[in-house]
């Protein structure tokens, strides 16, 4: 009876013991499948935080060496500029301020203005000349004294502490005012002179 029941145990605990290496392995097998899984899963994950990494770095790189070559252009516009600007100012500046500085060169000017103006048929409605408060007695008592006799006596002469190199001369109604000033000059030449300055020295248009 004993030999029986030792026999059914051992029967017993070899099929337990089976049965339980058997559940054993089959969760070693789920739990191998489960981390292989993780693995995969951590392993695309870890892929795609590369390839976004990647990719904004890309971006940053563009991004990057198209504000450093926008802001090296820029500077360099930024110097061309002060360069022409610098040369026109030699070119320019200096011989008007000379030119407008020049007593005798006015008094030319001015005379030639009435003389053009008076022959094209201008002459009987008068004009008005604005020179600088500081060449009143340099400029005014000439033009008071001259220039009358040719307009018979229709030009008017007026000073003032505004206007501080050149003259302006119009119709005495005032309807216009022709402006030659020593800054109306200077912007019109370097105006003209500033696209073929920048032409010569960095060969554009």
């Amino acid at each position: 009876m004993e030999q029986k029941l030792q026999e059914l145990l051992d029967k017993v605990y070899s099929e337990g013991v089976a049965k339980g290496q058997e559940v054993a392995s089959t969760i070693v097998r789920d739990a191998e499948r489960k981390a292989e899984h993780i693995l995969e899963e951590a392993q695309k994950q870890a892929d795609e935080i590369r390839r976004q990494a990647r990719e904004e770095a890309e971006e940053l790189r563009l991004n990057v060496a198209s504000e450093l070559r926008l802001s090296a252009q820029q500077s360099i516009n930024a110097l061309q500029q002060q360069i022409s600007r610098l040369i026109i100012t030699k070119a320019v500046s200096e011989p008007t301020n000379r030119a407008f500085s020049d007593t005798d060169f006015i008094k030319r000017a001015v005379e030639t203005l009435i003389q053009n103006w008076h022959t094209r048929g201008g002459g009987g409605e008068g004009l008005s000349l604005l020179l600088p408060e500081k060449e009143r007695e340099a400029l005014g008592q000439y033009f008071l004294a001259k220039t009358t006799e040719a307009l018979d006596g229709t030009l008017e002469v007026t000073f003032s502490d505004k206007l501080d190199k050149g003259f302006r001369i119009g119709p005495a109604d005032g309807r216009y005012v022709i402006s030659f000033t020593e800054k109306d000059f200077e912007t019109f030449f370097s105006d003209y002179l500033r696209p073929k300055t920048k032409a010569i020295l960095y060969g554009e248009d």
